[in-house]
């Protein structure tokens, strides 16, 4: 059975609360889309906002090497003709080969919303569709609240489809526009569906509401569809769609369907963090699959059984999607969990308790060592006998000044010893961690150029014991990246700018020695 991928993160994602993209944006997305082999992009509604109609008019749908180009609209409003229609009229001009019509399929929508007949409604779908086929379009009809529909009135919400399957569409989409229907009843009426449409594609558009957007698709499948749409990593309105990551996961690897190339399925980890970067969000670390902890593996019995044969806790192998398999290490982690982290970032454990005890003893300090690779892969090198710092310290003292007219400044002086030469330094920055990170290169990098290259990606700060107010114990997270890996360390002090420099240091040296190791 060929199943055919229809992304809409262009569209529907794009309703997500606190998503804006611009036509660059979208034009990166789309390409990666079709890099990746979605056979359709659904890239937004031209009639609704002038960067969609922008992206459309601007946008080769020929550059396209795989997928096929969708542009989305409404069908035309009650009691009018399709020709005298602008949303829809606009699209016969745009070079998108496909045209994705939505219309109502619940009569409470036809009734209250629309305010029109369902005799008018069913007119207006064939005039549409009608009207984009005839123009040269492939249609894909999107049956909006179909499952809501078909619960109240089965006989109307077929009636809907069939009017537009008459009328030239290609592939009929059955909306749980709602998101709340559950995959056994989706499933049931996604198959009597199927029966009454033996000769047109149905395809499915499922929201997660209900939390089974990818549950509901998967049951579609199960039951005939061959056409299913989503969004990558599910963003999306309200509680977001149907991820369609997750999906073309679990289509090609759990239920032996191909929907693409393996290779492309090794890109899926890569693809989805792609399209959170450029929409500006922080990946779900847990994300079925692709997320960073998918395949992490902390207690000591998982990792054991891991080294043993990776099927004894990895549903599947972590490369297939390409992702990585990671050993986090805490105070619950054994021996054999130490040693596996200890290879995975190219170090020798050695003495493996004496390194789980000095990482129990820093966790009861506040330290945490899951984000914070560099300040782990240093503690082992420390414990070790294996240290190698950049510089010895002196000391170094801040000043804050805030001047007439609200300015605030901030100076870090350094004194400290590199390469056998004690060196003095001071920076400006626009905070403390700024003026020091600042101050500290400017004193160390003619002896270590490398430093040019690493610069600090995120910094975050959080409070241990709140009850202590300003004498709270404070761990911060500094994470550092060279544009060509990332890594993260950590700092742990009652003093907020000692936690800060803790962290700044270990990030540091790590991005030169961690090289090394």
């Amino acid at each position: 059975m060929s199943i055919k991928l229809f992304d809409t993160t262009l569209r529907d994602g794009t309703q997500r609360e606190g998503v804006s993209l611009t036509t660059e944006d979208k034009v990166r997305i789309a390409r990666e889309l079709d890099s990746l082999g979605v056979h359709y992009i659904e890239a937004g509604f031209p009639a609704s906002n002038p960067k969609d109609l922008e992206f459309f008019e601007d946008f080769d749908a020929s550059e396209l090497a795989n997928a096929r180009l969708v542009a989305f609209t409404r069908a035309r409003r009650p009691n009018g003709r399709a020709e005298d229609d602008p949303a829809v009229t606009c699209l016969t001009r745009l070079s998108a080969p496909v045209a994705c019509i939505v219309a109502k399929s619940w009569k409470l929508h036809v009734e209250k919303v629309l305010r029109t007949t369902p005799e008018e409604n069913l007119e207006s779908v064939r005039d549409t569709v009608a009207y984009l086929a005839g123009a040269g379009k492939e249609v894909i009809f999107d049956a909006e609240h179909y499952f809501d529909g078909f619960r109240d009135d089965p006989a109307y919400s077929l009636a809907v489809l069939r009017a537009a399957a008459e009328a030239g569409a290609t592939t009929l989409v059955l909306c749980d526009t709602n998101g709340g229907t559950l995959p056994t009843e989706l499933k049931a009426v996604v198959a009597r569906t199927v029966r009454e449409f033996p000769d047109v594609e149905v395809g499915i558009h499922t929201h997660n509401d209900s939390g089974c957007g990818v549950a509901c698709a998967l049951a579609a499948i199960e039951a005939g569809a061959t056409h299913v749409q989503g969004t990558v990593n599910g963003i999306g309105e309200r509680t977001g769609n149907c991820d369609l990551v997750t999906t073309i996961a679990n289509l090609q690897l759990k239920m032996g369907l191909k929907v693409m190339d393996d290779e492309s399925l090794r890109r899926l980890t890569e693809a989805s963090n792609y399209v959170s970067e450029i929409m500006n969000l922080t990946p779900d670390t847990h994300r079925p699959y692709v997320g960073r902890s998918a395949f992490a593996h902390k207690g000591g019995l998982h990792v054991d059984g891991i080294s043993k044969d990776p099927a004894t806790y990895e549903h599947v192998a972590p490369e297939a999607v390409g992702n990585v398999r990671r050993t986090p290490v805490g105070e619950l982690s054994g021996k054999n969990s130490i040693r596996a982290k200890a290879e995975e970032l190219g170090l020798e454990a050695g003495d493996a308790a004496e390194i789980l005890g000095a990482i129990k003893q820093r966790e009861y300090e506040g330290y945490h060592y899951e984000a914070a690779d560099a300040s782990l892969a240093l503690l082992i090198g420390r414990t070790m006998g294996e240290d190698r710092p950049l510089f010895e310290l002196e000391t170094f003292r801040i000043i804050s000044e805030k001047r007439a007219g609200g300015e605030t400044t901030t100076e870090a002086t350094i004194k400290l010893s590199v390469g056998g030469q004690r060196v003095i330094s001071t920076a400006e920055g626009n905070g403390p961690v700024n003026a020091l990170d600042q101050a500290l290169r400017k004193a160390i990098v003619p002896l270590y150029p490398e430093l040019k290259e690493i610069h600090l990606s995120n910094y975050k700060v959080r409070i241990l014991d709140e009850h202590r107010a300003t004498a709270a114990t404070t761990r911060v997270l500094i994470d550092s990246t060279d544009g060509k890996r990332m890594w993260g360390a950590v700092g742990v002090s009652e003093n907020i700018i000692e936690a800060s420099w803790q962290a700044l240091v270990d990030g540091l040296e790590y991005g030169v020695n961690g090289k090394k190791s």
